[in-house]
C-alpha cells in the first residue's frame, strides 16, 4: 500500500497553522490580564510551575495514596464488623452478649451493641466524608447482605454502623483513625508551608536581582531627559545586568564627549564667523545710507540672525543643567512679553504653581517660539497650562491661518518653511518649531499640532511631570 507523503505534509502544515493562530489567539486573548512588570512577570513566572506541581502532587497524593490507604482501612473495618455478625448469627451468645461485646472491644478495637428491631435512620448527607462514606458503605455492602446505615458526622472520633438483621439491629462504633487516613492533612500543610516558605525566599531574591535593573532604567530615564544620573547608581546585580549597566555607562560617555566636541567645534566656528560679520558691520557703517548699502545691511542682519539660530539648533540645550522651576514663573515671564506685541494673548496656569525638573532656559525658549511663531500669523492667543497626575500639558491656541493636517509634522523638520502660509518678507530660518519639538523632546516629553478651537492651531506641549 502506497503512502501518499504529499497530503500527509499537507495535513501536517494545515494542523501546525491551525496550532500557531490558536496560540496566537490565547496570546491576545490572556494579553491584557498578565502583568506588565517585570516584577510581577517574574513572580508569576516562579509562582505558576510551582502551583502546578502542588496541584498535581496534592492530586496524586489524594487519588493513589489517601484513597488506597482509606480503602485498605475501610475494608479492614468492614471485615472486622463483618465477623462480629457472622459470631452472633452462628455461635450461641449469653444473656447480655458481654463475652462477644469484650472481645469486639479488646480484639477489634470497635464497640458493639444490640439494640431492639426499628428502622433504620435515613441517610444524612455528608460532603466533607463523601469518599469515606462511599468507600465504607461499599466494603460493608460487599461483606454484610443487610440494610446498613453509615454515619460520619454527629460524632468527631467515631464512626457508626449500625446493621438491620432480622429482630434486632446492631450498632458499632469505630474509630476515625481506623477507617480512613486522618493524618492527611499533615501533608497538605507541609506541602503549603514549605511552598509558602520556598517562594517567600525565592522573591526575596528576586527582588535583589530586579532591584539593579529599576536602577538602570531610572538612570536610562534621567539621561534621557538631560538630567544627572542617581547618586547611587553604579554596576551591580547579576553579570548581565552589570554588563548592561556599563554599556549604558560608556553609551553616556560617548554621546556626552560627541556633544562637547560638536559645541566646542560650532563655538569656534560662530566666533570666526561672529568677527567677519562685525568688521562686515564697521565697514557698511562708513560707506553712507543708500539703497545699496541699507540692502546690504539687512543682509548682514540676516545672516546674523540665522546664524544665531543654526547655533542653536545645534548645540540644543545639553550644556545647561536641569533645576527645579515654577512653569507657572516662566509662562508669565513669556505671556508678559507677549504683551508687548500683541494685546489679544491670555494665560491661564492650572495650578497656579507648578514645580518641575527641567533646564529653565531651553524650556522657556521651546515655549517662546512657539507663542512666536503664533504672534507672527495671529491676533489672538490663549497660553494654557494644566498639571495632571503624570504629564503637564501646555497648550498654545491661535486664530490665524493655521497649518493644514498633512503638513503639520513636516514643520519640525530643519530648515522646512511653508511658503503658501507663511510671510516671506520676515526672517524666518524654519528652525523654531525644529529647536522647540528637540528641547520638549530631551525633557521626556512632546510636541503635537492640532486644530485650535479658536478657528486657527494649536500647538501641543506634553512634558512628564
Amino acid at each position: 500500500m502506497a503512502i501518499d507523503t504529499q497530503h500527509i505534509s499537507q495535513r501536517f502544515k494545515s494542523a501546525s497553522s491551525r496550532f500557531l493562530e490558536w496560540i496566537k489567539w490565547q496570546k491576545w486573548s490572556l494579553s491584557p490580564w498578565l502583568p506588565k512588570g517585570l516584577y510581577a512577570r517574574t513572580i508569576l513566572i516562579i509562582a505558576t510551575p510551582l502551583v502546578i506541581l502542588q496541584t498535581v502532587l496534592l492530586f496524586v497524593f489524594m487519588e493513589r495514596h489517601w484513597n488506597n490507604i482509606t480503602r485498605r482501612l475501610s475494608a479492614a473495618t468492614a471485615r472486622d464488623v463483618a465477623a462480629i455478625i457472622e459470631i452472633y448469627r452462628q455461635y450461641p451468645q449469653d444473656q447480655d452478649y458481654q463475652k462477644l461485646i469484650d472481645i469486639a472491644h479488646n480484639r477489634m478495637n470497635i464497640s458493639f451493641q444490640v439494640l431492639p428491631k426499628s428502622n433504620l435512620p435515613e441517610q444524612a448527607p455528608s460532603p466533607f466524608y463523601s469518599i469515606l462514606d462511599r468507600r465504607l458503605t461499599k466494603e460493608l455492602a460487599r461483606r454484610i447482605n443487610h440494610p446498613i446505615w453509615v454515619d460520619t458526622v454527629a460524632q468527631s472520633k467515631f464512626v457508626e454502623i449500625r446493621v438491620a438483621l432480622d429482630n434486632e439491629v446492631l450498632k458499632f462504633l469505630a474509630h476515625r483513625s481506623h477507617t480512613y487516613a486522618s493524618n492527611s492533612h499533615i501533608f497538605v500543610i507541609w506541602m503549603v508551608v514549605s511552598s509558602t516558605l520556598l517562594l517567600g525566599i525565592a522573591l526575596l531574591f528576586l527582588r535583589n536581582q530586579i532591584r539593579p535593573i529599576l536602577a538602570l532604567s531610572r538612570a536610562a530615564e534621567s539621561f534621557g531627559k538631560g538630567q544627572p544620573p542617581p547618586a547611587d547608581f553604579r554596576p551591580r546585580g547579576a553579570r548581565e545586568v552589570r554588563q548592561a549597566s556599563k554599556a549604558f555607562i560608556q553609551m553616556r560617555d560617548r554621546i556626552e564627549r560627541h556633544v562637547d566636541q560638536r559645541t566646542t567645534m560650532l563655538a569656534g566656528v560662530s566666533h570666526d564667523l561672529r568677527t567677519i560679520l562685525t568688521r562686515m558691520k564697521l565697514q557698511l557703517a562708513f560707506l553712507g545710507d543708500d539703497d545699496e548699502v541699507i540692502a546690504l545691511r539687512n543682509d548682514v542682519e540676516e545672516m546674523q540672525s540665522m546664524l544665531e539660530d543654526y547655533m542653536a539648533f545645534a548645540k540644543g540645550d545639553s550644556s545647561e543643567a536641569s533645576e527645579l522651576t515654577d512653569i507657572g514663573h516662566v509662562l508669565q515671564e513669556i505671556f508678559e512679553h507677549a504683551k508687548l506685541t500683541k494685546e489679544g494673548v491670555s494665560l491661564r496656569v492650572v495650578p497656579k504653581s507648578i514645580p518641575l525638573l527641567i533646564r529653565r532656559n531651553s524650556f522657556k525658549r521651546a515655549i517662546n517660539n512657539l507663542v512666536t511663531n503664533a504672534l507672527r500669523y495671529a491676533e489672538k492667543i490663549d497660553i494654557t497650562a494644566m498639571a495632571g497626575r503624570k504629564w503637564l500639558t501646555i497648550t498654545i491656541d491661535d486664530n490665524g491661518p493655521g497649518i493644514p493636517a498633512n503638513q503639520r509634522e513636516d514643520v519640525f523638520n530643519a530648515f522646512q518653511r511653508l511658503d503658501k502660509s507663511r510671510n516671506q518678507n520676515e526672517v524666518n530660518t524654519g528652525l523654531g518649531l525644529s529647536i522647540a519639538r528637540d528641547i520638549i523632546r530631551n525633557h521626556g516629553g512632546d510636541i503635537h499640532l492640532e486644530d485650535s478651537p479658536l478657528g486657527g492651531l494649536r500647538a501641543k506641549v506634553q512634558v512628564p511631570i
